[in-house]
């Protein structure tokens, strides 16, 4: 089933008509929906608050919590959907990979991957492990009513990535390693992720979750010839493994302008932009049938009133011809945002494009 379906679920039925599930299936909308990646997190007092001395893992895996930090951006901003509340390194950990995420770091691995023996850390994902995840999306789903959620979960070439390098890399020097120098080991770590990612997705979308994003974060280091050899066959698997979900499907990267046609290839039915390509020029290079996501600079932010209107205007002017569009940042909240400019910024594009 494809996202232009009916879904079968009780609460995709109950989001179905809302303004992000039409925009995801390219159908007319009352205003452009409007939610940002990160919004659930590091730039709300209220979320500091509530995680005040618990390591972000753990918090991870407390249902009730989850589902708080989950909802206060809903609260504040009223943003056309929320987002859940983890990391993508979740799975990975709920498998037993010793792995931490370290303030100011960011996820650590113990004993990083770098031989075919070390794939044996990578079992396969049950919904028992995320039992927690089931927990949290119920809570949440009863709270949001006919607000969708989204899930989402990391694409198989950034967990591969953080696996093989330890932790965050700006060069990917090991991961490209084994990617040029075995490539047989490379397609059988990623064939294994594509697996536990797809797993993950399928918790989320059982427990409610109306629409998943996979990040791919690191996907921008990739050159396009080797992202089509290397890479798209394991994303393909991802979004193939869900299609008969019913659910809408989003894939997004950073620094991927290059490799947005490939992205759209993948199979997702919204293709995330980072703010470095206008939305006009990527829809070009995605080619018709997608749906777009984005894409205003997170550091506009940081500037006055009137400046952040105007760069939301040129995002929105450049958005009129798409099939379909859903306003975000290109890239996660910054951690310094002012939550008050986001709560602006959503009215604005409700206002300037309400229908």
């Amino acid at each position: 089933m494809s996202a232009n379906q009916s879904p079968a679920g009780h609460q995709q039925t109950a989001t179905y008509d809302s303004a992000f599930m039409k925009a995801c299936r390219r159908e007319p909308v009352p205003h452009t929906p409007v939610w940002f990646m990160r919004q659930a997190g590091r730039s709300l007092p209220e979320y500091h608050k509530a995680r005040t001395g618990i390591p972000m893992l753990e918090s991870c895996t407390r249902p009730e919590l989850v589902a708080e930090i989950t909802l206060q951006p809903v609260r504040r901003h009223k943003v056309d959907a929320a987002v859940y509340y983890s990391d993508i390194v979740v799975p990975l950990k709920a498998i037993g990979i010793d792995l931490d995420i370290k303030p100011g770091v960011g996820p650590v691995v113990a004993n990083p991957i770098r031989t075919r023996a070390d794939l044996a850390q990578l079992r396969d994902l049950t919904p028992e492990d995320v039992s927690y995840v089931t927990e949290a999306i119920g809570l949440l789903t009863a709270e949001l009513g006919s607000t969708p959620l989204i899930g989402f979960a990391g694409a198989p070439f950034t967990l591969a990535s953080y696996l093989i390098e330890g932790g965050p890399s700006r060069t990917y020097e090991n991961a490209k390693a084994i990617m040029y120098g075995d490539p047989e080991l490379w397609t059988d770590l990623l064939d294994r992720l594509a697996d536990i990612t797809s797993a993950f997705l399928k918790v989320q979308i059982e427990a409610g979750a109306s629409a998943v994003q996979v990040f791919d974060s690191w996907a921008g280091a990739l050159a396009p010839a080797d992202y089509r050899r290397s890479v798209l066959p394991a994303s393909s698997k991802v979004f193939q493994a869900v299609e008969g979900c019913g659910v809408p499907r989003i894939h997004f990267g950073v620094g991927t302008g290059e490799l947005l046609g490939l992205m759209g290839e993948a199979g997702a039915d919204v293709v995330g932009v980072d703010w470095r390509v206008p939305l006009d020029e990527a829809a070009r290079r995605v080619g018709p049938g997608k749906a777009l996501q984005g894409n205003l600079d997170p550091t506009v932010l940081f500037a006055s009133t009137e400046a952040v209107e105007t760069k939301t205007r040129e995002v929105l002017d450049a958005a009129k011809g798409l099939e379909g569009h859903i306003f975000n940042l290109g890239h996660g909240v910054m951690p310094n945002t002012d939550p008050d400019s986001l709560t602006r910024l959503v009215e604005y594009v409700h206002t300037q494009t309400a229908r």
